[in-house]
């Protein structure tokens, strides 16, 4: 073989052998993609599993709670007339005054409870007031304070004046 033959062999050579390089970089390239892709995607679906055991965890719990407090089926008018006779009893023993009382439309969008609600105007002494919401406030029953509106009385800086929405979550009796 002359030299340029040599040479010309030893070109085709280098420029095979550089093609192939390349080619099998891409190659390799795009199978480190795939693979960091499956990667990404594992710890992504573990991510996933690892919040839902977490959740399912906690919600355990609640359904737990939820199937120890649940309160038994009631009808609208016998919910509202303890809900306000309790608030009524509670703030009389609190030593507070009740200026007014209202009945508040019971909200029935809730697909497994309703809401009946009763607004009270108060005036007493601070302490009186959170004794009194104290005896109100117990979520295990389904009852709460849901908005209150607290101000200093305009006769007496030592009472307050306070709006207060009591609420109580209860199961319709199926006829409602």
């Amino acid at each position: 073989m002359s030299p340029r033959e040599k040479k010309l062999l030893i070109f085709f050579g280098l420029a095979g052998f550089l093609v192939l390089n390349f080619l099998g970089v891409n190659w390799a390239l795009a199978k480190q993609r795939v693979v960091k892709n499956q990667k990404v995607e594992a710890k992504t679906k573990l991510e996933v599993a690892e919040n839902f055991r977490n959740s399912s965890a906690e919600i355990t719990d609640q359904m737990e709670w939820l199937a120890q407090n649940e309160p038994q089926p009631a009808s609208n008018q016998d919910v509202q007339t303890k809900l306000q006779q309790l608030a009524d009893r509670e703030a009389r023993q609190a030593g507070l005054t009740i200026k007014s009382q209202k009945p508040l439309p019971t909200e029935t969008t809730g697909t497994h409870y309703h809401r009946a609600s009763f607004q009270f105007v108060l005036n007493g002494m601070e302490d009186a007031l959170y004794r009194w919401f104290d005896k109100v406030n117990i979520p295990e029953q389904f009852r709460v304070a849901s908005q209150i509106n607290m101000k200093p009385n305009a006769q007496d800086d030592t009472k307050i004046d306070c709006t207060v929405t009591i609420s109580q979550w209860f199961i319709p009796t199926p006829a409602e």
